[in-house]
């Protein structure tokens, strides 16, 4: 076209037009969207108003027995350094941020802000694995694969026992 300007291709040292925060908001709602959508056939079926829902019940997928630990446990007997204590901290600042604004937000409902929290948590928990030194990553895999065998093993409860 006439008069029309080629942008230049941005480089790896220049700034995207969206800003980080509005990305990871973006990134936390598809993630949101996600659990919702990946809830078992059966929590969709329920016939009970969303005020009759109560929000501490949903666990996270896969955690269909009550459990004694879960995956904050994961991260249990490690060592931090003074900089991982600091990021860690940071990181959890950030997610506790994040919660308080999905809990405050009176556009969604009960199970959608459910499904955010689930999704906040994980993301903490992945950003702070990606702190830990390969080391304490190969433990925290340990602990997760020993946890998950002993959830296995143990036998299920249903709310009819």
């Amino acid at each position: 076209m006439p008069g029309a300007t080629m942008k230049k291709p941005l480089s790896c040292g220049e700034e995207l037009p969206m800003s980080r925060n509005r990305f990871a908001i973006l990134v936390v709602v598809a993630t949101g969207l996600v659990c919702l959508y990946a809830a078992p056939g059966p929590v969709w079926a329920q016939s009970s108003s969303p005020a009759a829902v109560q929000p501490k019940n949903i666990a996270p997928a896969g955690a269909q027995s009550k459990k004694t630990s879960g995956p904050e446990d994961d991260f249990a007997g490690l060592k931090y350094t003074d900089e991982q204590k600091a990021e860690i901290e940071k990181i959890r600042q950030d997610t506790k941020l994040s919660q308080d604004t999905v809990q405050k937000d009176t556009k969604l409902t009960a199970d959608q802000k459910d499904a955010m929290l689930v999704g906040y948590k994980r993301l903490e928990y992945g950003r702070i694995y990606g702190v830990l030194t390969p080391e304490q990553q190969k433990q925290v895999r340990e602990n997760i694969h020993s946890r998950r065998a002993a959830d296995q093993s143990a036998p299920h409860k249903t709310p009819h026992n």
